[in-house]
């Protein structure tokens, strides 16, 4: 069956809420959340101000959306499925790696903004906690795929693996690579995996 064509009325709310939520993460990004306030958003979203609030829950509101967007992005459930389908370790490190640059490439500005945001906002805080545990459950998953296909050290537990895991794929790996030491996302990529794939089969 199919659905009921949508009314103006529905676009047109869409369409603002996309507008005001494209500009928050533009201004967050170029001069930071507690710079910018919701008359800025505003401003660059061409709405009132009691819009901003309306639609998208203030500048908070828009923070923990933009949270959202970024850790439950489409991307993060297709990549849990195709890594399932994989059976050679090597394979799964690398399309890992892949998805996590993707992540960054993608979705590095929030990232960015949140971390920053987060010890000085406890609604920032709360924000990033819940995106690094949605973050650290799909390493895990990961982890213990990698198990299951011979992927780590017949001594090291599935805990040891998401921590090593963690360490070159989480937030400051690619993100040391990159930003502070202008490597390209390929190179960096590259060698994440291979030392990941080291550390993986080292004894713990």
């Amino acid at each position: 069956m199919s659905e009921p064509p949508r009314t103006r009325r529905a676009e047109y709310a869409e369409a603002t809420r996309n507008a005001i939520v494209t500009a928050a993460r533009e201004l967050y990004a170029r001069q930071g959340y507690f710079a910018t306030t919701v008359e800025d958003i505003a401003r660059q979203a061409r709405v009132a101000p009691a819009t901003v609030y309306a639609v998208g829950g203030g500048k908070q509101g828009l923070l923990r959306t933009l949270t959202d967007l970024w850790s439950q992005a489409p991307i993060v459930a297709e990549a849990m499925e195709r890594q399932s389908q994989l059976t050679d370790p090597g394979e799964i490190l690398r399309y890992t790696a892949g998805v996590v640059r993707s992540m960054r490439q993608d979705y590095g500005d929030i990232m960015r903004v949140v971390l920053a945001t987060a010890p000085n906002s406890p609604e920032a805080g709360e924000a990033l906690r819940l995106a690094t545990d949605r973050y650290r459950a799909a390493v895990a998953t990961v982890a213990a795929h990698l198990h299951e296909t011979g992927g780590l050290h017949p001594d090291m537990t599935t805990r040891q693996a998401t921590d090593i895991l963690w360490f070159f794929f989480g937030y400051t790996g690619l993100a040391t690579l990159t930003d502070d030491n202008a490597w390209t996302y390929e190179q960096a990529e590259h060698w994440l995996v291979q030392q990941a794939t080291t550390a993986l089969r080292t004894p713990p």
